[in-house]
């Protein structure tokens, strides 16, 4: 516990607390684009909030006649907004007098971004709920990410959007609270098609390409506020280091011909993993800079400028104390991964100097090393690649198809189609939306029917079944007990339009036809029926030693990461954590006898604001990706243009799983194939625990899209060697290496692997991953 708990407060600290006290709440309902839900959304919760006996009225809400969001309204009751009209557009203001009058508990509005009339009390309706709000009224609202000062400038660029209205790019923190409804472009479009949204001519927001855009910006300008909230409350709790839900990159440079280079590599591993650039260079206080020097470090700070990254220099006391002030600086700013060079000493220059490499992975146990290989000095600026486009030849327009290539066309347009619900811990309400689209369908004519539904025993969920018809389970009788799970067969010889499939990382129970959930979905899928499933992100098998990171539960169920990608939508459930364990405590999650034990461990609000970046920042990947296939001229994270390939090395230790979904997610954000390599020791055959191990974790590659090899060295001296010439006869770009867990003394005796292979792959990147045994959680 930090000395912040028992400081006494100041009078102005004091002042601060009982003015907050009768300040009223406000919560911002967020979406990429008109459309996407919010106002349907802050609707339903102005309605939860009356049948609690909470006063809640309305006023300036825009249901742009949209069926299901008049719905919403119900009996909420309406006060008189100020109606006005601008080149010949119908206008709303806040009606000021009469809601301080009315003094409601709440006020739902719309239009966080709108600009009033001229004569009205305040020029904007942000300056209308700040006043609302101290006056003690609460306020919930809503805004497109597009009207946020500093993303309006970056849509506008990405997508050619104009906005003539929009609010300060800080606005976000004045919220107590903010919600992403996250909408896909297929539902939007979908909604545009049916004449629910209406898209104006020539609005360009509504082409697919930039509804992805805007979705993204929207994912990752939510995850950053997410991550502040969880760095204070880290540092509230008086936890260091980082948390591992974002990335911050440290790039350690001289004032040398190679530091722009190493600054460059930083800032392309940042911008490829949203994360943040800092920037440090050691000097000696002691000496003027050189000429040289000079013109390098003007070099290296226009640069860091250019490419969002903050510049700081460190005094240097020495070369032995450099490693440790260079760790301490890293935790002290939650950096989660250092970038420096390769070392350039030989091996008895680093007995006799020491390797501040070295020094670094014997320090750094909770932070990633990665060291940039020498050959960037003569390869000059590296980009990193992207998938590249198949283009298709003049001639391949007239080629007649094969057989088996019009078989596999008619298979694929056959297919069912796949959406998934995403959310950052159960209680979101995956389900609940899940079954309210089925209803959605069933109006319109489309056959839904329901495979596999877990209520968990919550009345709200259970209250959306309504008109849907279940699928009986399959009861399969095993040793004397019977269980019961989806029956795939039945739904399949039913052939419904659209099966909803609840849990989709779910085992199934002994006996049945497939082992996983995710494989029946796979079977309905290729039998033509369209499935809409559900799935937290601690499910997915890349993220699984994330999550045991961030909350100390390891996950035993997992779906694979490409199976998520196999879906045609995957779509983000949104919910702040507070709102979250309200849910729990009125026992709308768990049974009550088990809130307090949730409470106390997976659902603490550490865990799930943490989960909740995490869920962010994994969908913003997805939408990414999906749209660099698609247009990658939009691409937020920019164009990766080398090709990679990826070398993981791995012994048989619990931490070997660890690196292969390391080196997957890796190679799934260069779009790099990867291999991971375990070297045997001697000639003799392998044992049965060993070849079990072994199977084990080739079938974790392979289920992740990775190739598995083992190879043979005569002695433990001859393992760095055996690696180094096996990465580069994959013509490895990057190695993945795990730190070392062997205490010095038995280095100095049995000599490092990971020294060793450090000295022999200077001519490649090499990431030494950090030890998991320390968690800074």
């Amino acid at each position: 516990m930090g000395t912040e708990t028992f400081k006494r407060k100041t009078p102005e600290e004091i002042l601060r607390s009982i003015s907050k006290l009768h300040q009223g709440r406000l919560k911002v309902y967020i979406g990429a684009v008109s459309g996407s839900g919010k106002t349907y959304h802050m609707l339903r919760e102005g309605q939860l909030l009356k049948e609690q006996g909470i006063d809640v009225v309305i006023c300036a809400v825009s249901t742009m006649q949209r069926p299901e969001t008049v719905r919403q309204i119900g009996d909420l009751e309406r006060v008189s907004s100020i109606h006005w009209q601008k080149d010949g557009v119908d206008k709303k203001d806040l009606n000021l007098e009469a809601l301080t009058e009315r003094n409601p508990e709440v006020v739902l509005v719309d239009g966080l971004a709108h600009r009033n009339r001229e004569g009205a009390l305040y020029p904007t309706r942000l300056e209308d709920i700040r006043y609302l709000l101290s006056k003690g009224i609460s306020v919930i609202t809503t805004v497109n990410v597009y009207e946020l000062e500093g993303a309006t400038e970056l849509a506008q660029k990405l997508t050619g959007i104009e906005v003539r209205e929009t609010v300060p790019s800080d606005t976000l923190e004045l919220a107590d609270e903010v919600v992403l409804i996250d909408a896909t472009p297929e539902m939007i479009l979908s909604r545009v098609e049916e004449g629910s949204v209406k898209a104006q001519k020539g609005a360009g927001v509504f082409k697919r390409g930039n509804l992805a855009v805007l979705r993204e910006l929207a994912l990752r300008l939510v995850a950053e506020g997410v991550n502040d909230s969880l760095e204070k409350h880290r540092e509230e709790l008086g936890l260091i280091g980082p948390s591992g839900a974002a990335e911050r990159i440290l790039v350690s440079a001289q004032y040398h011909w190679n530091g722009s280079i190493y600054v460059r590599r930083g800032q392309q591993i940042a911008k490829r993993l949203n994360g943040d650039l800092l920037v440090v260079a050691f000097v000696d206080r002691k000496k003027d800079l050189s000429k040289e020097e000079a013109a390098f470090k003007r070099s290296m700070v226009k640069l860091a400028e250019k490419v969002g990254g903050a510049f700081e220099e460190l005094p240097l006391c020495g070369r032995r104390s450099l490693p440790g002030v260079l760790v301490n600086y890293a935790l002290a700013h939650s950096v989660t991964r250092i970038v420096l060079g390769h070392s350039k000493q030989t091996l008895w220059q680093e007995l006799w100097q020491g390797s501040i490499v070295h020094d670094m992975l014997k320090r750094t146990r909770n932070i990633d090393i990665f060291i940039v290989a020498d050959r960037a000095a003569h390869e000059g600026e590296r980009i990193l690649p992207t998938k590249q486009t198949k283009r298709q030849k003049a001639s391949d327009l007239y080629r007649r198809l094969s057989s088996d290539e019009v078989e596999r066309e008619i298979a694929q347009l056959r297919k069912g189609r796949f959406k998934v619900y995403i959310g950052a811990a159960p209680g979101v309400g995956k389900t609940y939306t899940m079954l309210r689209e089925g209803n959605d369908l069933l109006k319109k004519g489309i056959g839904v029917q329901i495979g596999l539904l877990e209520t968990h025993g919550r009345k709200e969920t259970q209250a959306q079944i309504g008109e849907l018809q279940t699928i009986p389970r399959q009861v399969i009788d095993y040793r004397g007990t019977k269980l019961e799970d989806m029956d795939t067969d039945e739904i399949i010889r039913r052939k419904p339009e659209v099966v909803l499939v609840d849990e989709l990382a779910h085992t199934n129970v002994p006996g049945s036809k497939n082992k996983k959930r995710y494989e029946d979905v796979l079977e309905l899928l290729s039998a033509g029926i369209s499935v809409i499933s559900t799935v937290n992100v601690q499910h997915l098998e890349s993220l699984n030693d994330a999550v045991e990171k961030l909350t100390g539960v390891r996950v035993r169920e997992t779906v694979p990461d490409h199976i998520l990608r196999l879906a045609d939508e995957v779509q983000l459930i949104d919910v702040a954590p507070q709102t979250l364990q309200q849910r729990m405590r009125e026992g709308r999650i768990y049974a009550l006898d088990k809130v307090d034990q949730a409470l106390g461990h997976f659902f603490r609000t550490v865990n799930l604001i943490a989960l909740r970046e995490l869920a962010l920042r994994e969908i913003a990947d997805d939408v990414d990706e999906r749209l660099e296939s698609y247009e990658r001229k939009s691409s937020l994270r920019g164009p990766w243009r080398r090709q990679e390939s990826i070398f993981v090395c791995v012994d048989v230790t619990p931490e070997a799983e660890r690196l292969i979904r390391r080196g997957f997610r890796i190679a799934h954000r260069l779009k790099a194939v990867w291999h991971v390599a375990y070297v045997q020791l001697g000639s003799g055959t392998q044992s049965n625990e060993l070849g079990a191990r072994l199977e084990q974790l080739r079938k974790l590659t392979e289920r992740l899209g990775g190739i598995f090899e083992v190879h043979r060295a005569d002695n433990r001296r001859r393992l760095p060697e055996v690696l180094a010439s096996k990465a580069d006869a994959c013509q490895a770009t990057q190695l993945v290496i795990g730190q070392s867990s062997k205490p010095s003394w038995k280095e100095i005796i049995q000599g490092s692997v990971v020294k060793k292979l450090l000295r022999r792959s200077r001519h490649i990147d090499v990431l030494v991953v950090a030890d998991a045994e320390t968690n800074p959680g």
